[in-house]
């Protein structure tokens, strides 16, 4: 009677402030309306009383939980669904995230970093095939016209890249955090380089050690299963795409101080990475970082721009150029969401219903924060600073001279 009784309060306080277009159906079959409707955009079932110490205080973390803990079902279009839970967090939630921000600021180390890795890209090589595009290409993709198909776009982005940090035939590139293979297959295969890429993913090193061997470029590529900070010798380009976020506030100089380290004296590096749109550098919004750092990235950390372009300047680096591909990341989500959503009986065929239920959020979520300005991505292209200022170009145009995917 208590927690009905404060589950029915609250839904009178939501529907006074905000009016959401969404129904609580209770385990009993007792109706409660967020909103004044005619029929609700999103239904979300309570399966047992266990669900309503999480329902009053509905964080995205709470709200995530009870959904992947079976203890909620939710009913509606998805992109409905997170606008819905968006919604229900803001009308409630006032502060979230300090305790677990802490706690991944100090979580930081070798063995810590490789189990984060493992338990968020070893789920199976096969899971991420059906919804990634076929070169499986796990980051934001870039979509030059705005009209490409993702795979098409994955390999504009990849291009993109390249021709950012002015890659020539013969030239020895580091990929960090090299994922399947993609970026050092293009870089050798189109570009001429000579690539050496690291993972700390088992499944991701066998699958792009494969990939290469069946691409006839094993005198140009080498795959190794190991830590950034273990590589040596000396590169005339360093890419880093979609790993930074794993590095850790507190590690960003040093992270940038082993890039500057591993650049000859004039090469070019590229970090491609998250990054928060809370300039205090703090947390995503209402909870969502607690979700994301239980269920899908361990240790994660989203640094503000501020903060990346601070942190390479304390480890040595110019940057020369930065770009946002925050819309770009919003619709390379929106179409890993249609394709999960598409491949979903198949995919809870190699994954239990939690972990599905995990992705499903996650995947859709991100497209809502991305969309909604809660987090970013920044392109920044960097060298070792210090250097003449005629070394620089004058503009941006080459940048765009030659076309992209050709």
């Amino acid at each position: 009677m208590f927690w009905e009784k404060k589950l029915a309060q609250w839904v009178d306080e939501v529907r006074n402030t905000t009016n959401i277009p969404a129904r609580l159906v209770l385990w009993n079959g007792q109706q409660l309306d967020f909103g004044s409707f005619s029929a609700p955009q999103v239904t979300l079932k309570v399966n047992s009383a266990s669900a309503l110490p999480l329902l009053l205080e509905p964080s995205l973390d709470n709200l995530g939980e009870a959904y992947v803990k079976g203890k909620i079902d939710i009913e509606g279009k998805l992109s409905d669904i997170i606008s819905v839970g968006y919604s229900l967090a803001r009308s409630t939630v006032t502060s979230a995230g300090k305790l677990a921000r802490v706690r991944r600021y100090f979580s930081h180390s070798k063995a810590s970093d490789k189990k984060a890795i493992q338990y968020h890209y070893d789920v199976s090589n096969e899971f991420y095939k059906l919804w990634l595009d076929e070169n499986m290409v796990y980051s934001c993709a870039y979509f030059e016209n705005g009209d490409e198909d993702l795979a098409t776009a994955q390999i504009k982005k990849i291009d993109h890249i390249l021709t950012k940090i002015q890659v020539r035939p013969g030239h020895r590139l580091l990929d960090i955090g090299c994922g399947w293979g993609a970026l050092v297959l293009r870089a050798a295969g189109k570009f001429g380089a000579q690539c050496v890429g690291v993972t700390l993913s088992q499944n991701q090193f066998d699958l792009a050690t494969e990939r290469v061997k069946a691409a006839g470029l094993t005198d140009k590529i080498e795959i190794r299963l190991q830590d950034y900070r273990d590589v040596e010798g000396q590169f005339d380009r360093i890419t880093s795409v979609g790993m930074f976020e794993h590095v850790g506030r507190k590690n960003l100089p040093v992270y940038f101080s082993k890039i500057r380290d591993l650049l000859v004296d004039d090469g070019i590096a590229m970090n491609h990475g998250i990054t928060s749109t809370d300039y205090d550098s703090g947390e995503t919004a209402l909870g969502g970082g607690e979700f994301i750092d239980r269920y899908v990235f361990p240790d994660g950390e989203l640094p503000h721009i501020s903060l990346a372009l601070e942190a390479m300047q304390r480890g040595g680096l110019e940057a020369v150029d930065a770009e946002s591909l925050r819309r770009h990341y919003a619709r390379t989500l929106e179409i890993w969401t249609e394709n999960f959503e598409s491949k979903a009986d198949t995919l809870k065929s190699l994954v239990d219903d939690e972990k599905f239920r995990i992705w499903r959020v996650y995947l859709a979520g991100c497209a809502y924060a991305f969309e909604n300005d809660d987090v970013s991505l920044f392109q920044i292209v960097c060298r070792k600073a210090g250097r003449s200022a005629q070394t620089l170009p004058w503009s941006r145009r080459y940048m765009y001279d030659r076309p992209l995917g050709a």
